[in-house]
């Protein structure tokens, strides 16, 4: 058996997006991913996926080409090969990643999603040399199948006027009737019984009636809220008191970890005196989940220190792979922190990872975040499902899944022909699009 790396292919496509509104603007038509594959010298192909930005490619490539004649098994390798890259310092800023969109904005943070896709790949490809399953790899697994959440929006019904785009039959969910319509989609077609809406969009009083509507129709099922930092400390904390009976989480309500620690602290005071006078304290004692201000090793102990958050998301794309989400997931044990995941758009070999690691993570105790039901294409000869709001736990050798190399050329045919215009995620000029006054919000948005 050669498990050196004879060959490393990179892929850059461009898959249909929805108009799915957020803080920052609107997805644009199309969005960017990149595809890894890593041959063996026995011809074994392992693959991952991340951000196809050109950021992203920009270290890709060069990773790519110091990997030939590696081991796949060498995957703390990868992480010494990526410390040799340089990162062009305009790619890079000090400044909060304000809406979360990446949760990448450091070169060290850069980097770390560039190995995430080449973890995985070397994990696929020695999976299937061995005749074993990633989650394997892992530990094993000590669930068979894995739960997610519905991941909620407000959308158009399409792209603006003049904008070439795929058709969809979610239509237009704008405000509570919307949104309401648009979960009982989710729970037909996939079963799911706990509902994400992503936030920050509208006025906190119209996103709290959304969520209020889909309790009265939902009666019982986890609810979250996610306004991306869109908020201040008084308005988190308004909404958190307002919601606090039907939010499983409420996640990243105001922009970074200090912030986040204020509001975590006037929840705690607000329990506190809520339970002196009898009422207990459970609409104040709102959990904070986070994504945005926990994102590295070195940011948990002041997130954590501070009680900032309650439950961190992980992200095997950002966080650097499957291996460290697993590290990640046992620091937050230990401090009593929740974990589940957090999803931004992505095919098929994204879930399939997500979908293995989850798997092996005893403490996940929320369902997973994924909008892989909006992603109407993908790279697969068969795309995953849901069933009841879980994925199955494949026993397959490797992922579990199969790369169609006749949809991966169409893909990349459509990123050769852009123009360059959508091969960089930008939110805020596709709303420029419909409103060209508009300019990405400063926050705190209310």
């Amino acid at each position: 058996m050669n498990l050196t790396i004879a060959d490393v292919r990179l892929t850059p496509i461009l898959v249909a997006d929805p108009p799915l509104l957020n803080t920052q603007g609107v997805h644009q038509p199309y969005t960017p991913r990149l595809i890894v594959e890593i041959e063996t010298a026995d011809g074994v192909t392992g693959l991952g996926e991340t951000y196809g930005d050109t950021k992203y490619l920009e270290l890709a490539r060069p990773f790519a080409d110091k990997l030939t004649g590696r081991q796949v098994t060498d995957l703390n390798g990868l992480f010494t090969v990526a410390d040799e890259l340089a990162v062009d310092s305009s790619r890079v800023s000090g400044q909060v990643d304000v809406g979360g969109l990446r949760g990448v904005q450091t070169a060290d943070k850069l980097r770390l999603s560039v190995v995430s896709a080449f973890e995985v790949a070397c994990l696929d490809a020695l999976g299937k040399a061995l005749g074993l399953p990633v989650h394997a790899l892992l530990g094993g697994k000590v669930r068979d199948a894995v739960e997610y959440s519905a991941y909620l929006f407000y959308k158009w019904a399409d792209h603006p006027e003049g904008v070439v785009g795929e058709k969809d039959d979610w239509g237009a969910a704008i405000d509570p009737a919307g949104v309401v319509e648009q979960a009982r989609k989710f729970k037909e077609r996939y079963g799911f019984t706990s509902f994400k809406l992503k936030g920050g969009v509208f006025p906190p009083d119209e996103e709290i009636a959304a969520v209020r509507a889909l309790a009265e129709a939902f009666p019982g099922h986890p609810l979250r809220l996610d306004p991306n930092g869109a908020w201040s400390v008084e308005t988190s904390l308004k909404v958190a008191k307002e919601l606090g009976d039907v939010l499983e989480y409420l996640e990243d309500p105001a922009l970074g970890t200090p912030a986040m620690a204020e509001v975590s602290a006037g929840l705690r005071g607000a329990a506190r005196s809520a339970s002196a006078e009898g009422g207990g304290g459970r609409r104040a004692g709102v959990p904070l989940a986070t994504n945005m201000c926990v994102t590295t090793f070195a940011e948990i102990e002041e997130a954590f220190t501070k009680d900032a958050v309650q439950v961190v998301l992980s992200d095997h794309h950002y966080w650097g792979g499957l291996r460290n989400t697993q590290q990640l997931a046992a620091i937050c044990r230990t401090f009593g922190v929740g974990i589940s995941m957090h999803s931004n758009t992505h095919l098929g070999i994204s879930l399939a990872a997500m979908t293995h690691v989850a798997s092996t993570v005893p403490n996940l105790h929320h369902a997973c975040d994924s909008h892989y039901p909006w992603q109407s294409e993908d790279v697969l000869t068969e795309r995953l499902t849901f069933t009841d709001a879980k994925v199955t736990v494949s026993d397959a050798p490797g992922l579990g899944v199969e790369l169609d190399r006749a949809r991966l050329e169409f893909l990349h045919r459509r990123w050769l022909d852009d123009d360059g215009t959508l091969r960089e995620r930008d939110d805020a000029a596709a709303m420029r699009i419909t409103d060209p006054e508009w300019v990405t919000p400063s926050m705190p948005r209310w």
